[in-house]
């Protein structure tokens, strides 16, 4: 029997796979450089910078609009304390809007909620929360703790967490308003807590502890932690797949990617990722993942189905801080 294939037909199929056999993936991957002080635009399908957009100085942590349209990017400085946001459009690839954030210098950890901008200052120990439609803070509240670095926000928006590295605690902070801020715990974690991620549905805080290699799970109803197992070397990122079932690990001091099944608290499997593995950033279908690898200058694409690297995009030096738009 003979087959006929015509050009059309070939077309579409070379169109709709990679070089690796693996599905095309659409869209565009946002990444700070924090030594080039950028952000890049990258295409998804194509693995290419398509645009840099400059920054302030040490870009390291952003986070995107609901609507896409904007990223906002915490300045965290290098020899030099930064005081700033940076607010880009991503459309016509520049900033469009510096944020001066006065005293509340090293901006690190930041997450957009709403219309909302939630940011860690970490040398003034405080959490504060920017309107951008107003241009101005509207929402400031001290934590107590030192070296707040990474926060995350339960789905609902109303309570947030901080993992604080040199107190080795994590923050909780039920947002309140202005004039009535909300209830704050602090939940005593092991050494140097940074990496920390919510569950999708709201229900466990993880946090990874640079310290001691371990993993500390916080139940959300009673703010204490329920769990905690050793899981490598250095994790500094924990990130949820869209659906729950697993964790990313990024091992900075293992040089690994940790999988991590999220009901039965055991490692799945590790794979070496060289040259400082840090940032992590997974795609809302949970079909790919991306793994910023600061040292070596490349963002690592991760197949979700596989459980392996299939791409490097070479995106600058110091790669960290990643977002994702449509």
């Amino acid at each position: 029997m003979h087959i006929k294939i015509t050009l059309a037909v070939l077309t579409c199929l070379i169109c709709c796979c990679n070089t690796k056999g693996q599905q095309a993936v659409t869209g565009s991957l946002l990444v700070l450089n924090k030594n080039d002080n950028t952000m890049v635009i990258a295409d998804a399908a194509t693995l290419k910078v398509i645009a840099t957009v400059p920054t302030g100085e040490g870009p390291h942590e952003m986070t995107v609009s609901a609507d896409g349209k904007l990223a906002f990017v915490a300045n965290y400085g290098a020899q030099t304390h930064g005081h700033s946001l940076s607010v880009i459009d991503i459309a016509a690839r520049k900033e469009i809007r510096r944020v001066e954030l006065g005293p509340l210098l090293r901006p690190h950890g930041i997450e957009a909620k709403g219309d909302k901008i939630y940011f860690i200052s970490e040398l003034t120990r405080t959490v504060g929360r920017y309107d951008f439609a107003a241009d101005k803070v509207d929402w400031l509240t001290g934590t107590g703790q030192d070296g707040g670095h990474m926060l995350v926000l339960t789905p609902d928006g109303k309570r947030l967490y901080t993992a604080n590295r040199v107190s080795h605690t994590v923050t909780s902070i039920d947002i309140g308003t202005p004039s009535s801020p909300g209830k704050m715990m602090q939940i005593a974690t092991g050494s140097r807590p940074e990496g920390i991620d919510v569950s999708p549905d709201g229900k466990e805080v993880w946090v990874g502890n640079t310290g001691d290699g371990t993993i500390d799970i916080i139940d959300v109803a009673s703010n204490t932690i329920k769990q905690s197992f050793a899981v490598g070397k250095v994790p500094i990122r924990v990130k949820f797949t869209p659906n729950g079932k697993r964790v990313l690990v990024s091992d900075n001091g293992a040089g690994e990617l940790i999988i991590i099944d999220a009901a039965a608290r055991n490692v799945i499997k590790r794979i070496k990722a060289e040259a400082s593995p840090v940032g992590i950033l997974i795609l809302p279908g949970g079909k790919k993942a991306y793994v910023a690898r600061s040292g070596s200058g490349i963002v690592s694409v991760f197949d979700m189905d596989t459980l392996m690297f299939t791409d490097d995009i070479k995106t600058g030096n110091g790669p960290d801080g990643m977002g994702w738009v449509r």
